[in-house]
């Protein structure tokens, strides 16, 4: 056993701050307590309990070296007498060994020998068999030749015999291919140019998209500033907007009409179906066709411009058409709000009526485009007249010019009216 002397309780630092000098030096404690006229029992108490664990380890020390003497002499004394009791045992053994040593030494030379002797003759065994297969392999590689050459001069012949047989075929057939690698071209050609055309074609139809979107954005615009007009945000479906009257405070009267603007060469059957269906589908009584311009309508548009199916009042319209045929509809809006949305179904020449009266309209603003355009053909023919005067007042030999001017028919119409 081992006994260490390095608890921290018991072993304290010698040097502390001395209270005398405030820290100004270091005293160790035993000279502190000299000064102060005291002893340090702890420092005599601990030396005197290290000197008394020092004698005890030393002791303990001794006395197990002791042990330890006492059992080696008696371990050697066992030792010797085993020795000296088996040695004739001993000696017997490493003999026999010997002897065995000696037979397994002979015994593995004897199997090498016999194992060398079966590898040669199996060696010469394989040997003779490959040989055999050898020459017998020769025989068939020569018999396999001479064949290959029979079979290389027959299929020379056949070949000959062929390629006189079909030679005008492969002519016919290499003609063939060269009109199919010409065709192949063309229509390669052809492919390119479709594909030129297809993105032209793309790149119109993208521009007419973005013409139609602007077209509706800017009727929108243009409806909002109507006056007495609420227009709702564009649709996602059924339908672009919905509009209606509205009331001083602003807000939207019913009943509401669906609007669907199309621009398109012209209005088909399907596109009126389709308004028709929107306008059930939003709960609407009456629902308008606005196209873009005038020559967008058919005939049939044009003289039922005001007409009924399935329920639904459908106003076929312009652009420039719309804001005035929303003046002339606002009191029969009116009175369908007090009357109900059947109003017009149960009063059929009233509908009648409303027909007709688009219809004078349009013959009236078609008669008022005609007077315009002659009141212009008279201005630019009295421009023509006055420059003409001037031409011959400042003509430097006078004549008498007679000119004979012949007035369009627009003109004349106008000047009757």
């Amino acid at each position: 056993m081992r006994f260490t002397m390095s608890n921290p309780s018991l072993v304290q630092n010698d040097n502390i701050e001395c209270p005398l000098c405030l820290g100004q030096g270091q005293l160790t404690r035993a000279e502190v307590l000299e000064r102060l006229g005291m002893k340090d029992f702890a420092r005599v108490a601990q030396l005197s309990a290290e000197e008394a664990l020092r004698l005890l380890l030393r002791q303990h020390k001794d006395e197990e070296n002791t042990l330890w003497m006492r059992f080696e002499s008696e371990l050697t004394k066992r030792l010797n007498e085993v020795t000296s009791k088996h040695k004739n045992e001993i000696q017997a053994l490493v003999s026999e060994k010997n002897a065995l040593e000696v037979r397994l030494k002979e015994f593995q030379k004897n199997q090498e020998l016999l194992l060398n002797n079966t590898k040669a003759s199996e060696r010469l065994d394989a040997e003779k068999q490959l040989q055999d297969q050898i020459v017998a392999l020769n025989h068939q590689i020569s018999d396999l030749e001479a064949k290959t050459k029979v079979f290389e001069q027959q299929k020379a012949v056949e070949l000959e015999k062929l390629k006189t047989q079909f030679q005008g075929q492969i002519i016919a057939k290499q003609s063939e291919n060269t009109d199919l690698d010409r065709k192949v071209k063309d229509y390669l050609k052809e492919i390119s140019d479709l594909r030129t055309k297809n993105q032209t074609l793309e790149v119109e139809m993208s521009k007419v998209a973005r013409i139609g979107k602007k077209e509706e954005v800017s009727f929108a615009e243009e409806a909002q500033t109507w006056p007495g007009i609420w227009l709702s945000e564009k649709l996602k479906k059924y339908g672009d907007y919905l509009l209606a009257y509205r009331d001083p405070s602003g807000e939207p009267l019913e009943p509401k009409m669906v609007v669907d603007n199309k621009d398109k060469n012209s209005v088909t059957e399907d596109d009126v179906e389709k308004l028709i269906r929107d306008a059930g589908e939003q709960g609407t009584p009456v629902a308008a066709l606005v196209t873009r311009d005038e020559s967008q309508l058919r005939t049939q548009d044009k003289e039922g411009r005001w007409t009924s199916k399935d329920g639904v009042w459908i106003l076929r319209t312009t652009r420039q058409w719309f804001h005035r045929d929303l003046d002339i509809l606002k009191p029969l809006f009116e009175t369908m709000r007090a009357e109900g949305p059947d109003f017009l179904t149960k009063n059929a020449h009233l509908a009648d009526e409303i027909r007709r009266t688009f219809i004078d309209i349009d013959e009236m603003e078609k008669e008022l485009k005609k007077a315009a355009k002659a009141i212009e053909s008279a201005k630019e023919l009295a421009l023509a007249y006055k420059n003409r005067l001037q031409q011959l007042c400042d003509a430097t030999v006078p004549k008498k010019i007679v000119t004979r001017v012949t007035l369009s028919p627009d003109v004349l119409s106008a000047a009757k009216r």
